[in-house]
């Protein structure tokens, strides 16, 4: 530990899917915003490869609300080598008809809105201090910069945030979550996919807490 509290922002929009990676051909989502989506919010708002983002908790601001939509996805990943193909062939690219078109249900979130809370880990070999970065990343979130848009879930899904209000409260709502994903764990060679990691969730009182073996263990 850095001897500092926490540092919090809140985030809040529209839309949001957390998906569970079990549901191989639907998008289910989870009910709470999982400690790697928080990652990647933060990221969005402040990076820099000196230190590491640890999620502690997150706290649910607003009640959790289901709804469906039908989506038009398609089934395989663009690639640049396949676009250059078409470009040298002068053709183009039709979803419908390459039958590469798919409609999936997805099970999202309405109106949502959470508080982050996380620490900066320095690493190793960095000199500067981690009140640097906190003073840095507070900065930004005053003034509403990132680097670029951060999202829940879905890059579709916008996520806005800005500093937490003496008047924000957790839901009071506690609820066993299951399996959850932590987040995913990379070689250190960067090769090759990364692995999927979780842990057993509890939502407390509105509060979802990331237990600190986790980063432990992840190295």
């Amino acid at each position: 530990m850095n001897g500092y509290g926490p540092l919090e922002v809140k985030v809040w929009g529209d839309f949001a899917c957390f998906t569970r990676p079990e549901m191989k051909v639907e998008r289910v989502s989870y009910p709470v915003m999982t400690p790697s989506a928080a990652r990647g919010v933060l990221e969005a708002i402040f990076w820099k490869p000196e230190f590491r983002w640890l999620v502690r908790e997150i706290r649910v601001l607003s009640q959790i609300n289901y709804f469906s939509i039908l989506r038009n996805e398609v089934n395989h990943r663009a690639s640049v080598q396949t676009a250059r193909r078409r470009i040298a062939g002068g053709g183009g690219y039709f979803a419908e008809e390459e039958q590469n078109r798919a409609q999936r249900n997805t099970l999202a979130l309405r109106d949502v809105c959470y508080v982050i809370r996380a620490d900066i880990q320095v690493r190793t070999h960095v000199e500067d201090h981690a009140a640097k970065f906190r003073d840095q990343f507070r900065r930004r979130v005053a003034r509403g910069q990132c680097f670029y848009q951060p999202y829940l879930g879905c890059r579709e899904f916008a996520a806005y945030f800005g500093q937490p209000i003496s008047g924000d409260q957790p839901i009071g709502q506690s609820a066993n979550l299951g399996r959850m994903l932590f987040d995913l764990e990379y070689s250190k060679d960067g090769k090759g996919r990364g692995l999927p990691r979780f842990f057993d969730a509890r939502l407390q009182r509105g509060v979802l807490q990331v237990p600190v073996h986790l980063y432990a263990e992840g190295g």
